[in-house]
């Protein structure tokens, strides 16, 4: 063994349990006299030879205690060993009381008491347990020493007695540094109150702690976490007396660094599935950067911001060269447990201009990550947007940084910017391949996102270029219109409403919805309105004008619409009304409860060979005449019934004006998860002048 100190039981300190080693021996002690006459016969003589004490004593010893064959030289070494008072030991074969031959080790050794007289000590023991206990301690020594595990014995104040070399090169410590010392005192980098609390229960229960894991630091690598697995197990003698405790520790850190590997590895499986989950839920774009900074953040890094090329937003390809400054636009920004360097970043929205010696910058530009494993002071200007954001990184403890590109269809979009503040651990290859990874999937949900943005803004401005701007009043109506557009997971829809001055102080009111959405909807939108203000000029009759109508979006690519017309003649106090196949309006009179106009319903505009109805109804001065597409009204959830009851009750609000009316509508009916276009149209009949 490489060191060893003292056992309890090895010093001055008084009275302590004997050794059971002496036990196991069965050492059998014999007196002679000088004529070699047995005076004292021990209970393991008599074990040992088989002759009882009053047989043994008095007998001349060599008869009795060794083999006929080797007498004359026993008798021989003892007269030189009472002549010259020096020792001697040797083995001889015994012939025991009942005939059996054993071998017997022997010691003799001269005495002498108090008034001179003579006498032999003789000490006996059988020889094959003399080796099994030589080879006991030869074979444990051997291990011990040339074990790969390490090993230990602890007394029982749990301190170092013994240390084997394999420990040694585990601690980094020397055995003798070892010894009389805690396993706290010898490693202080460690967390021992687990191994110490454990040897204690090993003490006082004698029940034995196997294969615990500990993780931590040592002299022999300060700077690397470490595994190992350490069993305790408690020292008895034969006696029962307790001794210590024995340790064994196994170097597991290449299992437990795998094991880490593995865990890591599923985790970035199940954050990559996590992003193809999470990130492009809709076809909003700064909502899709949002979602890919929430997966960034924490699993990935403290902060994370995503950063879109100004030209890039606006539809444009952006190239740089290696001089030029670039515009950036700030779409999101995450942090956690990193105030100071969220507030460090672009803030969302925010259109930023980029030095060329930006990191940021060097990505997009190059369109390769830029990976600072540890960031340094002269760093934090070339990663900070300003001196002022500079100290908030710094301040945030900001030490390792990652920049990688979001490059969609060969084109670089813009970066996903990653900072480290509380996770020590820098940035690494792997955390580089995970956010490449990501960036990759997010970068097409990105571009999904700003081209449809773009699409539907195009869309949009169409669409809002082919709705009218009529005054509120015409010639015997006061009218007050909405249009609200489709929300952001859908595209713009074809709805339409127009308000036409006719010859006679008359009025044509109109809504219409194309089937469909984007541009080829707006686009027919148009060719519709255009056509009806067209026909509307001719004053021909409302069914008949929907039947030019029919013609002409069936030579619209195959285009469908459903259309209300209707006709205001404040002479005649009536409107004529068409429907072709559209939600009927409502007429609200003066002193009575909101009505469905009951029209018959007709078939949508371009389905062709079904002819049209006029209705006249009245409309005094006070009454009031809504017109709406289906947007406002339908949704998922419910039946269409009750929406249109829902839209009777709250247009059943004497005293709100037009505007408000049309406020209230679309305020209270018009749902989030409702992906349609809304126009709404009211007209309220004015006393004649």
């Amino acid at each position: 063994m490489s060191a060893a100190g003292s056992l309890p039981g090895d010093g001055d300190d008084g009275p302590v349990r004997p050794s059971g080693l002496l036990d196991v021996l069965r050492v059998a002690s014999v007196v002679l006299d000088a004529q070699g006459r047995i005076t004292l016969w021990s209970p393991q003589a008599e074990e040992l030879f088989g002759y009882g004490a009053q047989e043994a004593l008095g007998q001349y010893a060599a008869r009795i205690m060794v083999h006929e064959e080797h007498l004359d030289l026993v008798v021989e070494l003892f007269a030189d060993v009472m002549r010259t008072g020096q020792s001697w030991a040797g083995a001889f074969p015994i012939r025991r009381k009942d005939g059996t031959t054993r071998l017997v080790e022997f010691r003799n050794m001269r005495l002498l008491d108090d008034r001179g007289e003579v006498y032999a000590l003789g000490l006996a023991v059988d020889r094959s347990t003399v080796r099994r206990l030589e080879r006991d301690v030869a074979l444990s020594t051997r291990i011990v020493a040339q074990s790969p595990i390490g090993l230990a014995v602890l007394d029982s104040a749990l301190r170092y007695v013994t240390v084997n070399p394999a420990l040694e090169q585990i601690n980094g410590v020397p055995a003798e540094a070892h010894l009389g010392r805690t396993i706290r005192e010898v490693l202080p980098m460690l967390d021992t109150g687990p191994i110490e609390a454990a040897a204690r229960e090993v003490l006082d229960t004698g029940r034995p702690v196997v294969d615990r894991p500990t993780v931590g630091r040592t002299p022999a690598e300060p700077d690397e976490d470490n595994a190992w697995s350490v069993s305790l197990y408690r020292l008895e003698n034969a006696l029962g007396t307790v001794l210590g405790v024995a340790l064994s520790i196994v170097d597991i850190t290449e299992q437990y660094r795998a094991s880490l590997e593995a865990e890591t590895a599923r985790r970035r499986l199940a954050l990559i599935a996590d992003a193809s989950a999470r990130i492009g839920t809709t076809l909003d774009l700064e909502r899709t950067a949002g979602e890919l900074a929430e997966v960034a953040v924490p699993e990935l890094a403290d902060v994370a911001a995503v950063d879109l090329l100004e030209a890039v937003v606006r539809g444009h390809r952006s190239s740089l060269g290696p001089a030029e400054s670039v515009m950036i636009r700030a779409l999101a920004v995450r942090g956690a447990e990193a105030e100071d360097a969220v507030r460090a970043a672009d803030p969302p929205g925010q259109v930023t201009r980029y030095a060329p010696d930006r990191l940021v910058t060097e990505c997009v530009r190059t369109g390769r990550p830029v990976l600072v494993p540890r960031v340094k002071d002269e760093d934090l200007a070339r990663i900070a947007r300003s001196p002022e954001a500079a100290e908030l990184l710094a301040r945030a403890g900001l030490h390792s940084y990652l920049a990688v590109p979001l490059i969609a269809r060969g084109e670089v979009l813009g970066a996903l910017d990653l900072k480290r503040t509380h996770d020590p651990a820098p940035f690494d290859e792997d955390d580089l391949l995970l956010a490449r990874e990501l960036a990759s999937r997010a970068a097409v949900q990105i571009d999904n996102a700003r081209w449809y943005q773009n699409a539907r803004a195009t869309a949009l401005t169409l669409q809002r270029s082919l709705l009218p701007s009529h005054p509120r009043v015409t010639g015997g109506l006061e009218v007050a219109s909405r249009y609200q557009p489709a929300g952001a997971t859908s595209e713009v829809g074809g709805d339409w409403f127009d308000v036409i001055p006719l010859e006679g102080d008359k009025t044509a009111l109109v809504v219409g919805d194309v089937m469909g959405s984007g541009i080829p909807a707006a686009a027919a939108m148009g060719r519709l309105r255009t056509a009806t203000t067209t026909l509307a000029s001719l004053d021909l009759d409302p069914a008949l004008l929907l039947e030019h109508l029919d013609r002409i979006a069936g030579g619209l690519d195959q285009a469908i619409a459903t259309c209300v017309y209707a006709v205001h003649d404040p002479a005649a106090r009536q409107c004529t009304v068409a429907n072709a196949g559209h939600l009927p309006p409502v007429r609200i009179r003066v002193g009575h409860a909101p009505e469905l106009l009951d029209l018959p319903t007709g078939v949508p505009l371009g389905v062709g060979g079904v002819g049209f109805s006029t209705t006249t109804v009245g409309l005094e001065p006070g009454d009031r005449l809504v017109l709406y597409t289906d947007g406002l009204v339908e949704t998922r959830h419910h039946s269409l019934d009750e929406r249109l009851d829902r839209l009777l009750a709250l247009l059943d609000r004497p005293g709100l004006s037009l505007e408000e009316v049309c406020d209230l509508l679309l305020r209270t009916l018009h749902e989030p998860d409702n992906f349609d276009d809304v126009a709404l149209l009211i007209a309220r009949a004015t006393a004649s002048a």
